[in-house]
């Protein structure tokens, strides 16, 4: 069996070995909407006791997440699954480590309803915002029916569709800018294809866009209960299966792993390495795949002007 899974990790490898893209420089979205899915990603109104705000776990200038093992939502509450960024996440297949939105519009008023995040619901969020002096203004030069349930996702979303971080050093080099990066981190690039690190972190988020087990050539025990897409199919078949993570901003979005277990790039580069490829790196190949990693960090997202 693990000499099977490894032969596929190789096949895999070959196929995708240059399919990583660079992020366009320019999207199009509506500016207006996005301003206004800012402010209210930013509000602690969408929460049940006005003290939580989708960027309370998504510091959209630091990485997109929050830099925590666990995201604390009302009343002090932890999960047990470490906040992804929010940055780029327009690219991914689907939302949630697990995948159990489709799409950023599904994700979106997850947060709201879930009882140890906002623990409210979006009906009740609507009610505050119409009380409050600026949305109904703010709603009515943009949409005709005002405030409502989909025009406050619709918002928000417009706002996390806007999050790309383009031209990071490595998307000039793949646009032609060879000299940009150093030979180590190069070096580091070259490794990151040749273990098969390149296997399921691919495509334009560079990640995203497929599940994998954690655990594929060795188990992986975390003190953390969670079963991945398991969660959200029950199929056997789906357990410890998670959304692969977008490497983009990766040197910004520590700590690391679904479970947040690893403080460090260091660490979490290591243990990728031996639990998904079989390999136990040397200390000079960690440090080039790390030092390739941080060629990631991109320029920070345009709506936030």
């Amino acid at each position: 069996m693990k000499l099977l899974l490894i032969l596929i990790l190789l096949t895999l490898n070959i196929l995708a070995k240059e399919l990583i893209f660079p992020i366009d420089k320019e999207i199009i979205y509506n500016k207006e909407k996005a301003k206004l899915g800012k402010k209210l990603f930013h509000e602690n109104k969408l929460s049940k006791d006005n003290t939580i705000s989708c960027a309370s776990c998504h510091i959209i200038a630091d990485g997109g997440d929050d830099n925590r093992q666990f995201a604390v939502g009302v009343g002090n509450k932890t999960g047990n699954m470490n906040s992804p960024t929010v940055l780029n996440s327009k690219y991914n297949l689907a939302q949630f480590w697990d995948g159990r939105a489709k799409d950023l519009k599904e994700q979106a008023s997850g947060p709201i309803h879930n009882p140890i995040e906002m623990a409210t619901n979006i009906e009740d969020v609507v009610k505050k915002l119409k009380k409050d002096k600026e949305y109904p203004a703010l709603f009515q030069a943009i949409y005709k029916d005002g405030i409502t349930k989909n025009n406050v996702i619709d918002a928000i979303v417009e706002f996390e569709n806007a999050l790309i971080t383009p031209n990071s050093r490595f998307d000039k080099f793949l646009l032609g800018e060879k000299d940009i990066l150093t030979q180590e981190e190069k070096d580091g690039f070259k490794l990151f294809k040749d273990i098969g690190c390149i296997s399921c972190h691919n495509g334009v988020n560079i990640g995203g866009n497929l599940y994998q087990k954690m655990g594929i050539i060795k188990r992986y025990k975390s003190k953390v209960h969670n079963l991945g897409r398991y969660e959200v199919t029950k199929d056997e078949e789906d357990k410890y299966f998670y959304k692969v993570p977008t490497l983009r901003n990766i040197e910004l979005t520590a700590p690391y792993l679904h479970d947040g277990s690893r403080v460090s790039l260091k660490e979490a580069v290591k243990i990728m390495a031996e639990y998904q490829v079989g390999i136990i790196l040397e200390e000079s190949e960690v440090e080039k795949l790390v030092k390739f990693l941080k060629t990631l960090s991109g320029e920070q997202p345009k709506v936030m002007d």
